[in-house]
């Protein structure tokens, strides 16, 4: 996938490859996450900042481009990173929440989700969750293939 979107862009420069990953933190949700961008409902998405300094990444940057994959590793789609806002956890914001499209995009819903996810990811590294920890709030959208378009 990476290799005919960037012949179809005329090359793209290394620096904006950012990763390729699933969405959240077991099979299911990698499956139904990806489902949720390709269909155009899931626009955003939330990661610790600590989590991002950790992995030696960074948190990502507008222009970054990311594959997205499913459970079993299999592109889905390219996104582009167009905006992140550091915010600590309790400043997420209802609108951004909906952008995020799960469940019934709720703030409500958002913040028990993400609580349950973040406190799994910080016991798996020793920390514990915290209403102030920050997170990079990204808005992306998907550049490959083209919304409308059929995978192939």
């Amino acid at each position: 996938m990476w290799s005919a979107f960037s012949l179809e862009q005329g090359g793209i420069q290394d620096e904006r490859f950012y990763e390729a990953f699933g969405f959240g933190d077991s099979p299911a949700l990698a499956d139904e996450l990806g489902q949720l961008v390709l269909s155009g409902i899931k626009r955003a998405t939330a990661g610790s900042v600590w989590s991002y300094e950790s992995s030696g990444k960074g948190v990502p940057k507008p222009g970054h481009l990311s594959v997205v994959t499913d459970s079993n590793d299999i592109p889905l789609c390219i996104i582009e990173t167009v905006q992140v806002d550091i915010v600590p956890f309790s400043a997420v914001t209802e609108e951004f929440a909906a952008t995020e499209g799960e469940g019934d995009g709720s703030l409500a819903y958002w913040r028990k989700v993400h609580v349950e996810y973040f406190s799994r990811e910080c016991e798996s590294t020793g920390r514990s969750f915290d209403e102030d920890m920050l997170l990079a709030c990204e808005r992306f959208r998907v550049v490959y293939p083209e919304v409308g378009c059929s995978k192939g």
